[in-house]
């Protein structure tokens, strides 16, 4: 026994690990002690490589500077986003097709003013306790959106009197457990119907040092959707809001698309002006050389988040209205597609 963890400990030795001829990994090593020594060593001659590295990276920038000539490329580094797989629905700037379909999609008449939207807002028929607060939010959030009780009726009977009533969407907020859970937004009088799966909820009471919004509209930013379903899923959020934003009421909402998640964030730009002291130059005769302090306005932009804060996830797209027996979907999400990290749909 004696001999085997001597032998083992000549195995995980400092001299083999550091330029040895066989590289000794520490899941290699059993002793615990040894194993995390080499883990440790290893990592600090990562970090002081990396170091270097960095150093050199920044002499031939300052050198090229000096020189007159362009500073070397900086490498990007790999991330999930720009290492996707290669998908063939991802929208080009010169698709004429695609903007032939913007022209006579269900959404059209509204992102292209001829009509306002008209939000109609209700529940599932079992409501929950932050369902309410999260609605009175949502009220405060879209422009000229209105709250109608569930009560008993079907989801299409509901449907057909927002027909008559001229509303052009319908939200419908689904609620598990005392906690929301899912949103159901409906085009009228066509379609589509999507449903997103909504998690992460905090309330405007939650968020720290939270602003109240004011009734004015607000200005709309869609990140991120790319591909020819995330462009019609980012024109359906578009037709929720009019598209004549008060600049004056320095609100902003924006919809931002991350690997298939939509983060919703609700925030007003603030301007503030401070006073910055600075001393005066050396050419300035008129004042001391050792140059007298002055103040001066600079003013600074900040944003104050208002709330709510929550995440969407696409669960389904479906042809026209809400009709789970009949209808023809456009695209729904299953497991099996979850092949690959790398590959999104949105």
């Amino acid at each position: 026994m004696g001999a085997k963890r001597k032998k083992s400990e000549e195995v995980g030795g400092d001299d083999e690990v550091g330029g040895g001829k066989k590289q000794i990994l520490p899941s290699m090593i059993k002793n615990k002690e040894k194993r995390s020594a080499v883990h440790a060593k290893l990592k600090h001659q990562k970090k002081i490589e990396k170091r270097k590295k960095a150093k050199a990276r920044e002499a031939a920038e300052k050198r090229a500077l000096e020189l007159g000539e362009e500073p070397p490329a900086k490498k990007i580094p790999h991330t999930i986003e720009n290492t996707r797989e290669f998908d063939e629905t991802v929208c080009k700037p010169d698709d004429e097709e695609l903007f032939a379909g913007n022209d006579a999609d269900e959404f059209s008449s509204i992102l292209n003013r001829k009509s306002d939207p008209k939000i109609l807002i209700t529940t599932c028929r079992f409501n929950s306790t932050r369902g309410p607060a999260f609605i009175s939010e949502l009220l405060s959030v879209i422009p000229n959106a209105h709250y109608y009780k569930r009560g008993t009726y079907d989801l299409k009977k509901i449907v057909e009197y927002a027909k008559k009533k001229d509303f052009t969407s319908l939200i419908v907020v689904h609620t598990n457990r005392r906690e929301p859970d899912g949103l159901l937004i409906i085009g009228l009088p066509d379609g589509p119907t999507a449903h997103f799966k909504l998690s992460k909820l905090v309330l405007r009471k939650d968020v720290k040092n939270h602003g109240n919004p004011t009734s004015h509209i607000p200005e709309l930013v869609l990140n991120n959707f790319t591909t020819r379903l995330g462009h019609r899923i980012g024109r359906m959020i578009q037709s929720l809001f009019p598209q004549a934003p008060n600049f004056g009421g320095r609100r902003v909402v924006t919809f931002h698309n991350q690997r298939d998640f939509i983060f919703f964030r609700h925030h007003r730009y603030i301007f503030e002006s401070k006073e910055s002291k600075q001393g005066d130059s050396k050419g300035n005769k008129d004042k001391d050389a050792k140059g007298e302090k002055s103040s001066q306005g600079k003013v600074v932009a900040r944003l104050q988040e208002c709330g709510p804060r929550f995440t969407l996830k696409l669960i389904s797209l479906q042809h026209g209205t809400f009709d789970t027996k009949g209808g023809e979907y456009e695209w729904v999400h299953k497991p099996e597609m979850d092949t690959s990290r790398r590959r999104f749909f949105l």
